[in-house]
């Protein structure tokens, strides 16, 4: 498959970009400086998820877009904003695999206690950056695209296990996943067409 990629040069991106590269899929990456980014045989794309005209060029002609764009202060409503553009960009049907967050409630969910009290704490103490991942949410569930949104807990760095805990409305008992393991889970999602108009929990299993 040609998959697009958001936020490839971060902590989570890479790792997602190497696994869609061992899997064989042609890869294209959205990315702000070009020159900070040389990964073998994957195709760049100058600009940033904002920029109409430089995610229009990205999405040409892929199959798939998959985003691995992380939190941040300066933009607190960047994944809403992207959402809102790939809805508008991408054709019906179109498949998104993206990553929210734990902390966030959808329906149908089955939290125990101690995830109810840390998705309430997220949720009162987090700012408008946390309040960005239920937004986005809402502009996905509300599309007539094949989305999937994955809920992991806190991200690890270092090697993965190569293996995951998921499931679409009951938390792990673990409380983190390594990045690798994340990217493992989001290539899985893609090729098996697992979850799809779901927000999955995935955290070491």
């Amino acid at each position: 498959m040609k998959v697009a990629v958001l936020g490839a040069t971060g902590r989570t991106g890479r790792p997602l970009v190497t696994e869609l590269r061992r899997r064989g899929h042609d890869v294209r990456a959205l990315v702000r400086d070009p020159a900070a980014f040389s990964v073998a045989g994957v195709d760049v794309v100058a600009g940033s998820v904002t920029d109409q005209v430089a995610m229009t060029d990205l999405l040409a002609g892929v199959d798939a877009v998959m985003s691995a764009l992380g939190p941040t202060q300066k933009e607190p409503d960047l994944h809403t904003r992207t959402a809102q553009l790939l809805v508008n960009l991408l054709p019906s049907g179109g498949r998104f695999i993206g990553i929210s967050g734990a902390g966030i409630d959808v329906p149908g969910d089955q939290k125990g206690t101690r995830d109810k009290v840390i998705s309430f704490l997220i949720q009162r103490l987090g700012g408008s950056v946390v309040q960005d991942k239920p937004r986005e949410y809402e502009v996905f569930a509300a599309s007539q695209l094949d989305w999937t949104l994955a809920r992991p807990p806190r991200l690890m760095d270092g090697d993965g296990t190569g293996s995951y805990y998921s499931n679409a409305h009951k938390p792990g008992r673990s409380s983190s996943i390594k990045r690798a393991d994340l990217a493992l889970f989001l290539c899985d999602c893609l090729d098996e067409g697992l979850y799809s108009r779901q927000a999955p929990f995935v955290s070491t299993s």
